[in-house]
């Protein structure tokens, strides 16, 4: 029983779910770090056509107002005139030059609206197979669990019949020797650390009464006899 309690607590730990709910969750840590990334680039890249934008709208203004001058005939001097429609033509130029960063802020926030859509995305499809792994995981340790917890229960039925001290130094060596404290003695060989038993040791064996405590000289396990022990 406590050998398959421990086989059980293997099976438990070494579930293929928690390696892949691990993996899954390492790439999922990567994506939302770029997913944090294009946002950032995103919300950069709106403050900066806003401020374009803003740029553009500016230049526009000035230029209406220019225009307006120069069609309401308030201005007659021919140098002020000449000076007015220049600028007119600078500001022309300048807010065909602002339009052009407008654009290419434009397009750097499409890219990266675009770049946000495609993370998110991933991170949900990659969030749905951890939960999926995730409730398979905890299936499979129910059932492992509800195995360990009958088993644990029949151990209690046959702890409750072996002798105190017996038990507790069955459990010591146990504790000792990685979960093993009793072993098979089969053809002259403790199955605890596999080897032979010596002569000596063995006519001892022999000659013990059935009810003794045996233990192989080599690991300190309580041998176990039965027919197959070659006594």
């Amino acid at each position: 029983m406590d050998v398959r309690l421990q086989q059980l607590a293997h099976r438990r730990k070494s579930l293929p779910e928690h390696a892949e709910i691990d993996s899954l969750t390492k790439d999922l840590t990567q994506i939302r770090d770029l997913l944090v990334a294009a946002q950032t680039q995103e919300s950069d890249t709106a403050r900066e056509q806003t401020k374009a934008e803003q740029d553009v709208d500016q230049v526009r203004q000035r230029a209406a107002r220019d225009q307006q001058r120069l069609d309401s005939g308030a201005v007659t001097s021919p140098k002020d005139l000449a000076g007015l429609q220049h600028e007119i033509t600078s500001l022309a130029k300048r807010q065909g030059d602002l339009e052009d960063v407008v654009l290419e802020v434009m397009e750097r926030r499409e890219a990266a609206q675009e770049r946000t859509a495609e993370l998110t995305e991933r991170t949900a499809s990659v969030q749905g197979r951890i939960d999926e792994a995730a409730a398979r995981r905890d299936a499979a340790c129910g059932e492992i669990d509800g195995e360990a917890a009958s088993v644990t229960k029949e151990r209690a039925v046959v702890a409750a019949s072996v002798p105190a001290d017996l038990l507790k130094l069955y459990d010591k060596l146990r504790e000792q020797q990685g979960g093993i404290g009793a072993a098979r003695l089969y053809a002259r060989t403790c199955q605890g650390c596999r080897q032979e038993l010596a002569i000596t040791e063995l006519n001892e064996v022999r000659s013990a009464a059935p009810d003794t405590v045996v233990r192989c000289e080599n690991c300190r396990r309580i041998l176990v006899r039965t027919t197959e022990s070659g006594l």
